[in-house]
């Protein structure tokens, strides 16, 4: 019995590891970068992905990322598809979840009127992107 609580408690114990050190998310940045990328020489690639990410953790800003302004242009578009030149609040929370953000930040320019533009949106979603980008625990 004591060997599986102890068992137990390594699992959680590697489990909160793993969390605290957003470890998972590196792996999963790094394999979904791989993937979109396929670099000639995936070594090589991953070692000058960590290196990036140690510089954007050092300068706060550029952290390795799959969406650029363009994609979230299009995000905004697909929302946008008459070009009012807003979306809803709940338009902009699903597309946020959708982009891997969390949590969305909900206090944000053009929320009490439900009418988000494309600026107020491109600005959350670099924010956003960049802080589920930079897979390492903040200081």
């Amino acid at each position: 019995m004591s060997s599986t609580k102890s068992s137990v408690g390594r699992d959680v114990e590697a489990r909160e590891y793993l969390e605290e050190h957003r470890v998972l998310e590196l792996f999963n940045n790094m394999t979904s970068q791989l993937i979109y990328n396929r670099p000639e020489n995936p070594k090589k690639y991953m070692i000058e992905l960590l290196e990036k990410l140690q510089r954007s953790r050092a300068t706060k800003h550029d952290y390795p990322c799959l969406f650029d302004d363009t994609n979230i242009q299009s995000v905004y578009n697909m929302l946008d598809p008459t070009n009012r030149g807003f979306i809803t609040m709940q338009q902009y929370k699903e597309a946020m979840t959708t982009l891997g953000i969390s949590p969305v930040e909900e206090n944000i320019e053009g929320a009490n009127e439900d009418k988000i533009n494309f600026d107020v949106f491109l600005s959350q979603a670099r924010t956003g992107l960049s802080k589920a980008s930079a897979t390492f625990k903040e200081a």
